[in-house]
């Protein structure tokens, strides 16, 4: 591995010259804002395999090539370009948060970033609450914060969808979410013909549970783990006002797209699917959880085991990767009372008080 440290008197300057010399294959190890003799400029330390740089080379040297080689890398590998083009913000966000002036805020809204930041809010994130509060210093944060992460309760007249897929990584607590959910649904209206779907092929104990809660409560119950299933479940979908499928995580580096095409539902229209997650993960793993699973079909966040997080900053952070709004919370081991239609108000006393959702959260308000 060929380690080198490049200066400039910006970071696009600075990255002009590791492209410059290391070529497109080179990797950015850290970033960092360097004083000099004519004030402040960037310093980037990159790698490369030396292997990358001498295939480069033998593939046609000189700028000419190397332009028709980013051109080809765009053209046949996108999902590659947007994780190296993340990588590329993220630095220019660590390179802007010393910039940052809170002086120029009113001192509540000081205090709500700090809040943000404590919560492990990503850069991203605060700069544009930040952006937003200074045009105005008298602008409450709850309209800005709105925006970054708007809710769309699951019993709102956005769902009325027949079809609704609950997608999302393993032990994130899908199946009870749908359970949940679909007796939500059938208390509200007892007459609703609920079906819930177990989509999963493999021997998971999930389809154990969706099979026992259905038989308790009164739901149909169907498999359709593969395509040939899921086209018969279409055909008597006419039985039903909402069908509940709960897809099993992806394997492998399989998209969510890919996987409803493969069980013929891409060409759906009455149909949303929800992305279920779990407040813990990295920023890593949650950066990777958007790329595999934001797709056309994909409506919402369904955040779940919330009372197991110490903070609660990937709720803002995972709705600025993905651009979705927030649809359910849910929170405790009950399959009563567990669970929430997603309001803002319940969001943000989450956020700024830890305040779970639920009767406590309506005492509290």
């Amino acid at each position: 591995m060929h380690v080198k440290t490049f200066k400039g008197p910006d970071i696009q300057a600075a990255l002009a010259r590791v492209k410059a010399e290391l070529g497109d294959e080179a990797i950015i190890l850290s970033t960092k804002t360097v004083r000099n003799a004519t004030g402040k400029g960037c310093e980037i330390t990159a790698a490369i395999d030396p292997r990358s740089q001498t295939q480069q080379r033998s593939q046609g040297g000189g700028s000419r090539g190397e332009a028709g080689g980013l051109s080809q890398q765009l053209d046949e590998n996108p999902a590659d370009w947007a994780c190296e083009w993340r990588q590329i913000k993220d630095q220019l966000m660590a390179l802007v948060k010393p910039q940052l002036n809170m002086d120029e805020l009113a001192p509540r809204q000081r205090v709500a970033i700090k809040y943000l930041e404590r919560e492990e809010v990503d850069m991203q994130v605060l700069l544009r609450v930040f952006l937003d509060l200074k045009a105005d210093p008298e602008r409450p944060i709850l309209p800005v914060l709105e925006a970054v992460a708007p809710c769309y309760g699951f019993e709102s007249k956005k769902w009325l969808q027949k079809f609704h897929i609950f997608a999302g990584p393993h032990g994130v607590g899908k199946t009870l979410t749908l359970i949940r959910l679909a007796l939500r649904e059938k208390q509200a209206r007892p007459k609703a013909r609920i079906c819930v779907v177990a989509a999963d092929q493999g021997q998971g104990k999930g389809r154990l549970v969706l099979r026992h809660y259905a038989d308790l409560s009164g739901l149909a119950f169907r498999e359709a783990g593969s395509a040939e299933e899921m086209q018969e479940l279409l055909k008597e979908s006419s039985k039903f006002d909402m069908v509940f499928v709960d897809l099993p995580g992806l394997s492998g580096q399989a998209t969510l797209g890919e996987h409803l095409n493969e069980l013929g539902l891409t060409d759906q229209r009455d149909m949303a699917a929800h992305l279920v997650l779990a407040p813990y993960f990295s920023a890593s793993q949650y950066a990777q959880i958007a790329k595999r699973y934001v797709c056309p079909q994909l409506q919402s966040l369904i955040w779940t085991k919330l009372d197991e997080a110490c903070s609660f900053g990937a709720l803002l952070n995972m709705a600025r990767l993905t651009e979705l709004p927030v649809s359910a919370l849910s929170f405790g081991a009950s399959l009563r009372n567990s669970i929430a239609s997603a309001k803002s108000d319940m969001l943000w006393r989450l956020i700024f008080k830890h305040t779970l959702p639920g009767p406590q959260a309506d005492q509290a308000a």
